[in-house]
């Protein structure tokens, strides 16, 4: 499956971000500015190294040597340009010890710096390279900074700043993770939005899913990145996750899942994206985030595979055995889309990532032949001549094809299916933090930079 999604991309649009793999050219979302940056390729590399692609690996790495040079034009992403990129390049520098990738990371994270000079040093999600004019989306709750992006930035800075020498990455985040410290609301639930300026919150929308995900996934790997050295983090954690599970978590038909809330109103539907934390929760549980009790820990790695087994529904529940960007547990829905925009499959991997966690947290079986299940869905709808595409509508199982491979398909899904059916001496979890790209770092050992995060 590797193989065929880069040799299509590799011939429809090489350098490009993306490919569409049923026209057969390149493609490029708007978060990445315009331009073609070889997100795919940067995306990718780790994958084929690990996969052991040897000849692809050296096609990657030659082209960012060579040609890969962070200029984009317009404005970019933050949040997407530092899990892809950074990420992507920090990854590839930990795995082969290759400087060029640090460099490379470095220069893009340096590129993203002036996001962050508002009065708090919470980064705004919008920033032209060229002019470093910074701006909020205009939809999120009045020009506020999302959770999740302002939340996802520690593993990758904290890393760089380790492995550079240069503090002010992680210094960067140390001032986000003090000022949202500061700020953290007494239920342990985290509102979506806040304001860049004010430093306040902003509407009352939390959610696991879209807009809140890896903000709580990163409160656990920024801990697990350190050798789990700062309590802190992992009090900061245990606290949220908690408070999802005693005010988010419900039971519907057997069917355990985590609800949003809107002003302390629960809205019964659940994200495809929301779909990591059976992972998330199974590997808090697994690794003690939550204290000494040997029975909470237990609790929540049960947790995390109640959730992992819904998200399964919600694919073996389709025409197509692939699950849907959005599900519900209302107005009839058990764990299937109520409206259109709903039915897309946008080659996530959310559900297989936690596949692969509980997998190698329990060895139960079934996990394996969940993600095979998956997999050959995914070959079976979603494979088209250029590479794979996602679907409109995973309720037919003649979807027409959205006729993009997304980069995210080869850092992430693809990886965790390799890794579910490897040996768990490739890239053991007590060794190695992913990143929400699916980047895979080594934990740092290092007590003093756990520090500078808080």
């Amino acid at each position: 499956m590797m193989v065929h999604a880069w040799s299509g991309y590799k011939a429809h649009a090489w350098g490009m971000n993306e490919v569409r793999p049923v026209s057969k050219k390149g493609h490029s979302s708007g978060i990445f500015g315009s331009g073609p940056m070889g997100a795919s390729i940067i995306d990718a590399t780790d994958t084929l190294f690990v996969m052991g692609l040897d000849d692809q690996y050296q096609e990657a790495r030659d082209w960012i040597a060579l040609h890969f040079d962070f200029q984009p034009k317009g404005d970019v992403s933050v949040f997407e340009t530092n899990i892809r990129f950074v990420g992507g390049l920090l990854s590839a520098y930990a795995l082969t010890g290759d400087k060029m990738f640090r460099l490379k990371a470095e220069d893009v994270a340096r590129k993203l710096l002036p996001a962050f000079n508002t009065p708090f040093g919470i980064p705004k999600s919008l920033l032209n390279i060229k002019t470093s004019a910074t701006k909020n989306y205009n939809w999120a709750s009045a020009g506020s900074s999302i959770l999740s992006e302002i939340g996802t930035l520690q593993l990758e800075f904290d890393y760089l700043s380790h492995v550079s020498g240069d503090p002010i990455f992680s210094q960067k985040v140390k001032a986000i993770n003090e000022h949202l410290y500061s700020q953290r609301p007494s239920s342990g639930l985290y509102p979506n939005y806040i304001n860049p300026t004010t430093g306040k919150w902003g509407v009352q929308h939390v959610s696991v899913g879209a807009l809140g995900d890896s903000f709580y996934e990163y409160l656990l790997k920024g801990w697990l990145l350190h050798g789990k050295s700062s309590s802190r983090q992992r009090e900061w954690y245990d606290k949220s996750a908690q408070a999802m599970r005693d005010k988010m978590v419900q039971q519907k038909e057997g069917l355990t899942y985590v609800a949003e809330m809107k002003s302390n109103r629960l809205m019964h539907k659940m994200d495809h994206l929301a779909c990591f934390s059976g992972g998330m929760f199974a590997l808090g549980g697994h690794s003690g985030a939550h204290g000494d009790s040997e029975a909470a820990n237990r609790a929540f790695l049960q947790l995390g595979a109640e959730i992992t087994a819904t998200c399964r529904q919600a694919y073996t529940r389709t025409a197509t055995r692939i699950g849907p960007e959005a599900f519900h547990f209302e107005s009839g829905a058990v764990a299937s889309a109520l409206r259109s925009n709903e039915k897309v499959y946008l080659l996530r991997p959310e559900v297989i990532e936690s596949y692969f966690v509980l997998w190698r947290l329990t060895h139960e079986q079934k996990y394996r032949d969940w993600g095979w299940e998956a997999a050959q869905a995914i070959e079976q709808h979603c494979r088209k001549e250029g590479g794979y595409s996602g679907l409109r509508d995973v309720t037919n199982v003649n979807s027409a094809a959205d006729d993009v491979q997304q980069s995210f398909f080869l850092a992430e899904t693809l990886k965790y299916l390799y890794l579910l059916f490897s040996e768990d001496d490739l890239l053991p979890l007590d060794s190695w933090v992913f990143n929400t790209e699916a980047h895979p770092l080594p934990v740092i050992e290092d007590s003093g930079a756990a520090a500078a995060s808080g």
